[in-house]
């Protein structure tokens, strides 16, 4: 069943990913198969899988209300969601469900390092990292607005876990980095901080 009708279209600056389907694999089962994995092979993701896997975390799922795969508090969605892969490092734009190159170049190793040199995530096809602005919620809840990015940020890392399992992929949350560091890998302006990284691949000898 397709959830959206999206071409496949490049741009200059934007690729629309392909339309998302719902999958076949109960929810419960997932639960039962995720496990965090260290060792990732080289091959790479295809584009649909990382339109599923986009669209788990910050993926509109209510078009009328601009409603996300995760819940927000006031409906404000702090977070942003970011692709460190060999070709650059991308932006999902959950509106278009596309995604926009913000930095040229393989900056996996530079990730690598700025996670206190946690090798899986150079050997890793990809890495989602997840940001929040948080004056998006702190602006309507105050200082418990905080709370609730960091609330957010757990649902979002939860349903892109999930969905890999779905897609017969591999991950593994990491929270230990240098968020200064982070910032400069993926040039994030003052207002933002990193809060997770989920390297993304096939388990080794998969």
């Amino acid at each position: 069943m397709q959830l959206f009708l999206l071409p496949f279209i490049l741009l200059a600056t934007e690729i629309r990913l392909p339309p998302v389907e719902v999958g076949k694999m109960p929810l419960d089962e997932t639960i039962k198969k995720r496990r965090s994995v260290r060792s990732f092979g080289k091959k790479e993701l295809t584009l649909k899988q990382l339109s599923q896997l986009l669209w788990a975390s910050q993926g509109i799922t209510d078009s009328a209300r601009g409603f996300r795969s995760a819940p927000s508090a006031g409906a404000l969605y702090p977070l942003k969601v970011y692709l460190v892969k060999g070709d650059g490092v991308f932006e999902y734009i959950p509106s278009s469900h596309s995604i926009v190159k913000k930095v040229d170049g393989d900056k996996r190793g530079e990730l690598c390092r700025a996670a206190l040199w946690q090798s899986f995530i150079a050997e890793a096809p990809m890495s989602f990292v997840i940001t929040a602005v948080y004056e998006r919620t702190t602006v309507k809840y105050g200082k418990r607005g905080i709370r609730y990015v960091h609330i957010e940020v757990g649902h979002s890392a939860q349903n892109i876990h999930l969905e890999a399992v779905a897609l017969g992929l591999a991950s593994v949350p990491v929270g230990a980095f240098q968020d200064d560091e982070v910032k400069k890998v993926l040039s994030l302006p003052l207002s933002e901080e990193p809060l997770y990284i989920i390297p993304v691949g096939y388990a080794r000898g998969r």
